[in-house]
């Protein structure tokens, strides 16, 4: 006896009538509010920002709450983890992005090197990187991009003609 089941066509049509309907991420944003950001919530990142445990840090790294100071604070942690969660999160303010060009960890850098909020003059840098593996990510970056954009031209085209 096989494990595969087998839908019939009724049950097939009826699975598509049920489906849900494909939401744009402004819908689903609606239905999923994010919760307020309070004082309270900001005087808990800044505690754990200050444990011991790295992964714990490297929570407040990637938060899109996380205030500036703090960003800047943990672009200087001992942990390249945390660093590389600083380098990666586009809610870091470009200033600490920059300052991050010089970290001496190449996945710090790797991760900056994808991060779509950097800076061109950042950007620029990491392209002469030492690295071969950061500046491949950067090439790698750069034709993503350069495919998005023709992507969207040629969406606004195919609406224009409509």
């Amino acid at each position: 006896m096989s494990c595969i089941r087998f839908n019939t066509p009724a049950q097939r049509e009826q699975m598509r009538r049920l489906a849900p309907s494909q939401l744009t991420p402004e819908e689903v944003a609606e239905l999923h509010p994010a919760p307020p950001v309070t004082d309270s919530k900001i005087r808990r990142l800044r505690l754990l920002a200050t444990n011991p445990n790295p992964k714990i840090r490297e929570a407040v790294a990637s938060s899109y709450n996380t205030p500036v100071d703090l960003f800047e604070t943990l672009a200087r942690d001992d942990d390249a983890g945390v660093r590389a969660c600083v380098a990666r999160n586009e809610a870091t303010p470009c200033d600490v992005l920059r300052a991050l060009v010089d970290d001496p960890d190449e996945h710090v850098r790797g991760f900056l090197a994808i991060n779509y909020y950097v800076p061109e003059d950042a950007m620029e840098r990491l392209r002469h990187d030492a690295s071969p593996t950061v500046r491949s990510l950067v090439k790698w970056k750069t034709v993503l991009a350069a495919e998005a954009a023709l992507e969207s031209g040629a969406a606004r085209e195919l609406q224009g003609a409509q």
